[in-house]
């Protein structure tokens, strides 16, 4: 028998539940926040464009550099919650 840890588990469900809702700013919102985490979360602001560029303002450079670092996790995890078609490119500004 396969054991999941409950944090495994609560990822499937809200990503089960968040690929039925249709695509909205709070959405998108809500993805990058539990993507990144409360504290990248409160330092950037997010807009998804028709086009599928995700722009990601940050407050200052420091941010800007980490979440950049953070861009290959952050991609696989908006991919989880949002489908993996949805974010194309992601435009990380100052």
């Amino acid at each position: 028998m396969k054991v999941i840890s409950v944090r495994r588990c609560a990822d499937f469900a809200l990503s089960a539940l968040l690929k039925e809702q249709p695509l909205s700013e709070g959405k998108v919102q809500f993805a990058w926040t539990t993507s990144v985490g409360s504290a990248l979360a409160r330092a950037t602001s997010v807009r998804l464009h028709p086009d599928g560029t995700l722009t990601v303002r940050a407050i200052n450079e420091h941010w800007r550099l980490e979440t950049i670092r953070c861009e290959p996790t952050i991609r696989k995890r908006l991919g989880q919650l949002l489908g993996t078609t949805v974010v194309k490119v992601i435009d990380v500004t100052r």
